[in-house]
């Protein structure tokens, strides 16, 4: 056996460590959404969705990228951000239909549904298109938003002591535009294009502290108000570019004309 076949057969040892994380982290949200553990399960998809995000740039950076870890990485991420949020948000409120009647019983576990369907509609979408979509736009809104979104209102209202029962009608709502968002036809940013690695004005690193401080102050609440604001942008730029759109086609935008030649 030569060099290459043996190489060709080992996996990379520290992006998959990563990504095994972030898979525990998923399937620890679950466990303790079972137990009633609404708050842990809700900061573990939050820590997998740090560690999803090391993977990849860790890969990079050491040079480890690898078609076994581009496919694992997807799995985790179905795991993490595709089931154990709709999990999460059915054990925490949804399942709580069955006392309004075999109808809104079925409605609420259909919506778990729906959300993990188009999560892994949404991770299938975006790995036939890696090589070919523009890096710096998602289209759609990305599975770990979409997660972040869901646990983040368990997390606030939880932490408040409102029973997710008393608001199965919201956490139905938020859990059918998550998944609709997800196989949007709606663009969001990447922020693939940020350059991390060149010098950036005091300013910038002045402002991330800031940022940094004012999210400890309440992170759940900073955390959710984030995620959301993310995932509208999608829909208010696309309502903003049709608004210029037709504003240029009726002239509404259109430039002062030049002062004619005396």
């Amino acid at each position: 056996m030569n060099e290459e076949t043996k190489k060709g057969r080992g996996i990379y040892l520290l992006p998959n460590i990563l990504t095994t994380g972030a898979l525990f982290a998923g399937f620890y949200a679950i466990v303790a959404s079972m137990n009633g553990q609404y708050g842990v399960a809700a900061l573990a998809v939050f820590i997998a969705m740090v560690l999803d995000g090391l993977d990849g740039r860790v890969a990079r950076m050491t040079n480890t990228q690898s078609a076994f870890g581009a496919e694992y990485d997807s799995l985790s991420d179905m795991v993490s951000f595709g089931l154990a949020p709709a999990l999460v948000v059915y054990q925490w409120s949804l399942s709580s239909f069955i006392e309004w009647g075999w109808l809104w019983a079925k409605l609420g576990w259909l919506a778990a549904f729906f959300y993990t369907a188009t999560a892994a509609l949404r991770l299938a979408l975006f790995n036939t298109r890696v090589g070919t979509a523009d890096k710096r736009f998602f289209q759609g809104l990305p599975s770990p938003a979409a997660a972040g979104v869901m646990v983040g209102m368990v997390w606030v209202w939880h932490g408040m002591d409102v029973p997710g029962p008393s608001l199965n009608l919201l956490a139905l709502v938020v859990t059918f535009a998550a998944g609709g968002l997800m196989v949007s036809s709606f663009t969001y940013s990447s922020f693939k294009d940020m350059d991390f690695r060149h010098r950036v004005p005091f300013l910038v690193i002045l402002a991330i502290v800031v940022a940094l401080m004012f999210a400890a102050l309440d992170p759940p609440k900073i955390l959710f108000a984030g995620f959301c604001l993310y995932a509208l942008s999608g829909p208010g730029f696309t309502v903003w570019r049709l608004y210029r759109r037709r504003r240029r086609q009726t002239g509404g935008d259109a430039p002062p004309p030049e002062d004619a030649d005396t």
